[in-house]
């Protein structure tokens, strides 16, 4: 959107509507510490040309995901969108609408955000949904101070896997400064999963302090775990269970109602959202009836207006601009309204059946890539005892004598976005047993994570694989 800056009569008349002589004058609760006490040196004025030449010579730095071949995920996929998306997101009833108070001049927003609402709930089959949330990260937290206020605050115990993404778990302790909450971590056994065993000495160790269990659904190494033992231990124990998960792999999987979830969070990026270097994607957020109360930010119900006419309304929105500080379920002042809406327009477009084809072409070409690259004798597996039980997302061990940040680099400038480097260096003796026996533990050695979504195709992989072969 474009931005035209004010004029300085614009600027006098403002100064004169709030009393001010000067925008000095205006700054002067300001502490001098924190002032500039001189002008920034800037260049001298440009031409429109030259300054858009400029513009678009620092815009080329960054590289369009587009350009290159991408096996990387790790929380951000490069997923299709479909074209008309980008078409309905772009009229300004959508691109330029604000916060729906007035839902008598709001009706076109409120109703999308009501059948985003819907779609999310018929994904994960829980009750009810909200309107969204900033990210994945934020939903999972948001969850763990719901449960705080489902337990009423009598339980501050949240046991978190390991094996959730780590960027969410940063987030989680950043929170927990606060002191509500206290993230006690369950470690990641050397399958790459969450160690059972802890899970289920921790939940004793902690008994009746418990409020919350945090489990992914598949964990951040793409690994599908079993988490119906863990689920059913954690409702013994009188703790709510939230699951976070990946909502293309929901088109295969049993829905987290199924499996007994509370609550159910996740990043909806792949629902449709470009890569974007990263952001913005949105927080989803679904729970139970019994927990709609507690639920943080906002959601729109349907009603009908004294005419009879369906109408839509924010049915809740508890948070402390509408309502006593102390009574807020959240801070958190708005939702992801743009990409909520690219969310609920996808699953609309694809339906339960695309996406399950869509999960299933994923899920396919990861298998064939990771039986592939293990050919190539550069990669060998981390220890596992079920290495097939993983959706599009995987880890492998590579052994090659580049250093692995060579090897990555060297794929990049061949086009190809070669995974994520999840750790590097050579393996220390307690390491060692994460390998096959077919590893050579005395080799340099890193963990990579692969994703193939359902854009790549069967020639892009094998490219893919031969020029790793050459590069040895």
């Amino acid at each position: 959107m474009n931005y035209i800056s004010i004029t300085q009569n614009q600027r006098k008349l403002m100064l004169q509507r709030v009393d001010a002589a000067s925008t000095d004058e205006l700054y002067e609760v300001v502490p001098e510490s924190v002032r500039l006490d001189s002008v920034p040196k800037v260049t001298g004025g440009m031409s429109e040309i030259d300054l858009s030449r400029q513009l678009a010579e620092l815009a080329n730095i960054n590289v369009a995901a587009h350009e290159y071949t991408s096996f990387a995920g790790a929380g951000c996929y490069d997923h299709y969108s479909p074209a008309f998306i980008d078409h309905l997101l772009r009229r300004p009833e959508f691109f330029t609408a604000y916060t729906p108070y007035q839902p008598e001049v709001s009706q076109g927003t409120l109703q999308a955000i009501y059948e985003y609402q819907t779609g999310i709930c018929e994904l994960t089959g829980m009750d009810v949904a909200n309107a969204s949330m900033y990210d994945g990260a934020t939903a999972l937290v948001e969850a763990a101070f719901m449960a705080l206020r489902l337990t009423r605050g009598k339980r501050k115990v949240m046991l978190v896997s390991e094996a959730l993404h780590p960027e969410k778990l940063e987030t989680m302790m950043t929170y927990a400064s606060s002191e509500l909450i206290d993230p006690v971590f369950v470690p990641v056994n050397d399958e790459l999963i969450t160690d059972s065993q802890a899970f289920l000495s921790l939940l004793e160790e902690y008994a009746g302090e418990v409020a919350a269990v945090l489990l992914p659904y598949p964990n951040f190494f793409g690994i599908i775990e079993d988490v119906s033992p863990l689920i059913i231990a954690a409702k013994e124990a009188g703790a709510y269970v939230v699951l976070d998960t990946n909502p293309i792999m929901l088109g295969l999987l049993k829905r987290p109602a199924e499996l007994g979830a509370d609550i159910v969070v996740g990043e909806g990026q792949p629902l449709g959202s470009a890569m974007s270097f990263g952001g913005p994607g949105l927080g989803y957020f679904a729970c139970t009836q019994k927990c709609v109360r507690q639920l943080p930010g906002r959601l729109v119900g349907r009603t009908t207006d004294v005419d009879g006419n369906r109408g839509y309304v924010l049915t809740m929105s508890t948070r402390e601009q509408h309502i006593r500080r102390e009574k807020a379920t959240s801070n958190i002042c708005s939702n992801h309204a743009l990409n909520a809406l690219i969310a609920g327009m996808y699953l609309a477009a694809v339906g339960s059946k695309g996406l399950k084809d869509i999960a299933t072409d994923c899920v396919t070409k990861a298998h064939y890539l990771r039986n592939e690259l293990l050919t190539t004798g550069l990669f060998v597996s981390p220890k596992s005892d079920n290495v097939q039980s993983f959706g599009y997302e995987f880890p492998l061990v590579y052994t090659g004598s580049l250093p692995i940040t060579l090897w990555h680099d060297e794929l990049f400038e061949r086009g190809y976005l070669a995974g994520v480097i999840l750790a590097e260096g050579s393996l220390s003796n307690e390491d060692e047993g994460h390998l096959d026996d077919t590893a050579d533990n005395s080799a340099e050695t890193s963990l990579v994570l692969f994703a193939t979504t359902e854009k790549r195709t069967r020639a892009e992989i094998d490219e893919f694989v031969q020029v790793v072969k050459d590069l040895g």
